[in-house]
């Protein structure tokens, strides 16, 4: 077993050695060689497929609305600026998730664990709801550039939105399952043995 092992071993290093040889006689001849090179164009990156997508949808919501130009521009500073007020908000919530990862990962006493866990659960309750309030003050804003045939069309919009959405993601019936009771396990008969 004791000389298997040994050889396995000085194959696998000799193998290693030869390889490590050809690479440097092949990086060798690579400098010495010049090759030309085709230009490749890099395929997009999905956040700039996410874009272009998120463009068209805007394009269409704004059609939708029949917006004026005025209108637009007002409209796109209110989103940079509502952009730039949530951005220390999120980054808030991004550093207190870590930190939550961090201390589970840590050694320290579970309850010790569970109480740190419990104070940045509260921090990132107090987050999410700055940023819902942000986001409800941006809707108002937004609102209030409209007139009120567009905001007929755009609550027309958001109707559509939740009916997509419910349609999309359907609940389970709440209560208990066929056959089961509250509380208890469906009846399974036993197996019959042979």
């Amino acid at each position: 077993m004791k000389k298997l092992l040994i050889l396995a071993s000085l194959i696998a290093f000799s193998m290693s050695s030869v390889i490590a040889a050809e690479t440097t006689t092949t990086t060798d001849k690579v400098k010495k060689e010049p090759v030309a090179q085709t230009e490749v164009k890099p395929a997009k990156p999905d956040c700039q497929k996410a874009k272009a997508k998120g463009d068209f949808k805007r394009a269409k919501f704004e059609d939708r609305l029949n917006l004026t130009e005025e209108q637009k521009i007002k409209i796109n500073e209110l989103r940079v600026k509502g952009h730039e007020q949530m951005k220390p908000i999120m980054e808030q919530v991004k550093a207190k998730k870590q930190e939550a990862e961090a201390i589970k990962r840590s050694r320290m006493a579970v309850e010790m664990q569970q109480e740190k866990l419990d104070e940045i659960r509260a921090e990132l309750k107090e987050l999410y709801k700055q940023a819902h309030d942000l986001r409800m003050q941006n809707m108002k804003d937004f609102e209030s550039i409209l007139t009120k045939k567009q905001r007929k069309e755009l609550e027309k919009i958001k109707k559509e939105g939740r009916q997509r959405f419910e349609k999309e993601h359907k609940r389970p019936p709440m209560g208990p399952r066929p056959g089961e009771d509250r509380g208890q396990r469906p009846h399974h008969p036993e197996p019959i043995a042979e």
